[in-house]
């Protein structure tokens, strides 16, 4: 047992998927402090897309 625990210590596949999930996190940030900073314009745009394609169909 005791050496199985050792073996875990030393393997590394685990600390790359920490960093992946770092990494969609600051990402994931970002893209909410981007939408709530532009949320109006944002807004308004799909409003004029939804428009649109209704007149269009």
């Amino acid at each position: 047992m005791l050496q199985f625990i050792k073996s875990l210590s030393r393997d590394e596949r685990g600390v790359s998927a920490l960093e992946y999930a770092v990494l969609a996190g600051i990402v994931i940030v970002a893209v909410v402090a981007v939408g709530t900073v532009f949320s109006p314009a944002l807004s308004g745009l799909f409003t004029t897309l939804t428009g649109k394609v209704a007149a269009a169909i």
